[in-house]
């Protein structure tokens, strides 16, 4: 796959200017200068995190422009209103609790459809990786849990000791992308109860060469976080809410971390379908709402990369809503 690496790795541009010990947003810059295109206009972070991105958005608009910023995540939120008082209290900043799956009832709630551009910064943050009762990480020991929201929902304690084998050999290899997926279902199965990130490490560091336990493990808490939290679902729902939530000539940036996200964003935003299927209208032109710029996803520079080993996977992806008079009429099926 071509990429393109992010231009601003110079001294000059610290890759970790928008970091904070809650979280360091990937790509920051590239965000800002790809994704403004209306210095007054309204932009979504919508996965606002600790605000890192929306601290870099802010930073470009002009003081008529506002962000919104939209989290499931109470601790995230908290984080982000303190970071981004002084905006708030300005009218720059709103903070909103709910899911991105659920994008433009959220929007029109706050009065702000349409809007200029929108962000989703795919996968868990730093502060949800690193805190050990969030459950997210196999490296330190905490409850089985791995929910975004911890609040409400199913809990990766709840999959392991609940589902049946079949389902979660389908985990595991849908989402996780794992080949020992069989091996690796039943082996849970056969050591129930598990109750922490360490019984169930346990379990995969038994059945697994020791070579590959740390691509394992990563692979099988990946496809739990993913089932836990609905994330692909959620994921595809925002995408296609987005299409009637930005407004022509506004822009969408996709920051993702594995193929599973990767290529579900690339496909609408270049098909306007996730299946990757081309349409073309009588003039034989491409039929769909986006238009890459650039086609290439962008990746994070050696500097950055070197500031923060988590940007090491990113890929970001930028497209420009079309105007809808120019989309065409795709030809009907054959």
């Amino acid at each position: 796959m071509s990429t393109r690496t992010s231009p601003y790795d110079s001294s000059t541009d610290d890759p970790l200017a928008y970091a904070t010990g809650f979280h360091a947003p990937v790509l920051a810059r590239d965000v800002q200068q790809r994704l403004v295109t209306a210095a007054t206009g309204v932009y979504v972070d919508a996965t606002l995190g600790g605000g890192g991105h929306a601290r870099a958005l802010l930073d470009v608009l002009d003081p008529e422009g506002l962000v919104l910023g939209i989290d499931r995540d109470p601790e995230a939120l908290a984080e982000a209103r303190e970071r981004l008082a002084a905006a708030h209290d300005a009218g720059r900043f709103r903070a909103v609790r709910g899911t991105f799956g659920r994008l433009r009832e959220l929007l029109e709630a706050e009065g702000v459809r349409p809007v200029d551009g929108m962000l989703f910064d795919l996968g868990v943050s730093s502060h949800q990786i690193d805190a050990p009762g969030r459950g997210f990480s196999y490296r330190e020991e905490g409850p089985l849990d791995m929910r975004m929201n911890p609040q409400r929902g199913l809990t990766a304690r709840q999959v392991v000791n609940a589902w049946s084998e079949r389902d979660l050999r389908e985990v595991l290899r849908t989402y996780g992308e794992e080949a020992r997926a069989g091996a690796l279902a039943h082996a849970i199965v056969e050591a129930r109860p598990l109750d922490t990130t360490r019984d169930l490490a346990e379990v995969v560091e038994d059945h697994v060469p020791p070579p590959e336990a740390v691509k394992t493990l990563t692979r099988v808490f990946q496809g739990l976080r993913i089932a836990v939290n609905a994330e692909l679902e959620e994921l595809e729902a925002a995408l296609e809410q987005a299409t009637d939530c930005v407004r022509p000539g506004g822009r969408i940036a996709v920051i993702s971390y594995h193929s599973l996200e990767d290529r579900r964003a690339k496909r609408y935003l270049r098909y306007g379908n996730f299946e990757g299927t081309p349409r073309r209208d009588l003039y034989g032109d491409l039929v769909a709402p986006w238009t890459e710029t650039p086609r290439a996803p962008i990746v994070a520079s050696e500097a950055e990369v070197e500031a923060n080993p988590r940007a090491r996977s990113a890929r970001l992806r930028v497209a420009e809503r079309r105007e809808d008079e120019a989309l065409g009429t795709p030809l009907p099926p054959t």
